[in-house]
């Protein structure tokens, strides 16, 4: 066997005998002091080379490539790990949170993932109407449905009952302090609560709480309003101002009348109070079969006035209120029947009855006075 000629050492090696990663192994294992029992017993040059390197760059701070890691990850000081170590800490969390989210999507506020949600539940609430409106709300899509009855509605951002009813600041007026006007706003919310929003008396009952409200001493209102309830015709109509339906025709969607409006308070004559209340209430109703899905709404628009009188300038029962003005808007009921219910028209009797032939109003429009007029109109939308 030839032998290599005397003047190279056996056991020495030519360093391209060797790649780099060989080496790097061989020198990382040595500092950690790991054994190697294929490993060169004498380092070459080129083991050499390969040392004085990695120690260059050690001085210098910097990492050599890994065997498995492409440059996008030089230079980057760490941060893959410390974006782990944050999902760590946050991942639980988020994943509960997305788990709940995907149980019940209408946790989050609008429709994010376009599912069309439409009910009440997705709506955001409106905010309480401080002045009147100038325009009419726009259009809301949707459809009623017995699970979401207002949804296809503005009034789907209405607050619920008489959470819909929010009292002005009370203010001294004339010779009434704050505390009179106070009594005389809560006065006048409870006769709209009784009056619109009461189970009782939406099913037929009879208001009482309004009776314990209004003054004995007014000419002829409270008898007139009595006469109303048990004896109903055209020209003393309690729908003028309560709202009732017959139970044997209509049964109530839900528990929630949907309310929006305001209320404010100025100086009357003889150094009275007089509040003043403007209020829409949308009550969903199905037929009383209760086999039936199908949803209508009815919308009510209320203005009411009433007056706190000073006593001691005008005969009246003190801490009792007035009746100063009362006018009614009512759409969505059959305009040629007098008994002293609403009667809520549904898409299955929209070919029965005569047709109407007044004008077509949108219900919803509080930017609009209300006008009274004895012609059967029509709604744009309920």
């Amino acid at each position: 066997m030839a032998e290599k000629p005397s003047g190279e050492p056996r056991g020495s090696e030519d360093p391209k005998d060797f790649a780099d990663d060989v080496w790097e192994k061989f020198v990382r294992d040595s500092e950690l002091g790991i054994g190697t029992s294929d490993a060169p017993k004498e380092p070459s040059a080129r083991a050499r080379m390969v040392t004085e390197r990695l120690r260059q760059q050690d001085a210098r701070g910097e990492v050599p490539p890994g065997w498995r890691t492409g440059p996008d990850l030089q230079g980057m000081g760490g941060r893959p790990a410390r974006r782990r170590k944050i999902w760590a800490i946050i991942g639980v969390p988020v994943v509960l949170v997305l788990a709940l989210v995907a149980m019940k999507p209408s946790l989050l506020p609008g429709d994010p993932f376009g599912t069309g949600g439409t009910g009440a539940e997705s709506a955001a609430p409106l905010p309480e109407e401080t002045a009147p409106p100038s325009t009419a709300p726009s259009a809301a899509p949707g459809t009623p449905t017995l699970d979401q009855p207002f949804a296809g509605s503005p009034a789907a951002r209405y607050a619920d009952g008489a959470t819909g009813i929010v009292l002005p600041e009370a203010k001294p007026v004339g010779s009434f302090g704050k505390d009179e006007v106070d009594r005389a706003l809560k006065q006048t919310k409870a006769l709209l609560v009784d009056a619109n929003l009461d189970r009782k008396t939406l099913l037929g009952g009879t208001p009482e709480t309004v009776f314990g409200i209004l003054d004995l001493k007014q000419p002829q209102m409270l008898s007139d309003v009595r006469s109303w309830l048990r004896k109903p015709d055209k020209e003393n109509d309690p729908l003028l101002l309560f709202s009732r339906f017959d139970k044997d025709e209509v049964r109530l969607v839900g528990d929630v009348v949907k309310t929006h409006g305001r209320m404010t308070f100025e100086p009357g004559e003889d150094g009275s109070v007089v509040v003043h209340a403007d209020y829409t209430f949308v009550y969903a109703v199905a037929p009383a079969d209760p086999d039936s899905t199908e949803v209508a709404r009815v919308i009510m628009r209320r203005i009411l006035e009433t007056e706190l009188s000073d006593p001691a300038r005008v005969q009246v029962t003190p801490g009792k209120l007035a009746v100063a003005r009362f006018e009614q808007d009512l759409a969505n009921s059959a305009c040629d029947v007098h008994d002293g219910y609403i009667h809520p028209q549904f898409d299955s009797d929209i070919n029965q009855g005569p047709a109407p032939t007044g004008p077509t109003v949108d219900p919803y429009d509080r930017s609009r006075d209300i006008r009274n007029s004895d012609t059967c109109g029509t709604v744009s939308r309920t």
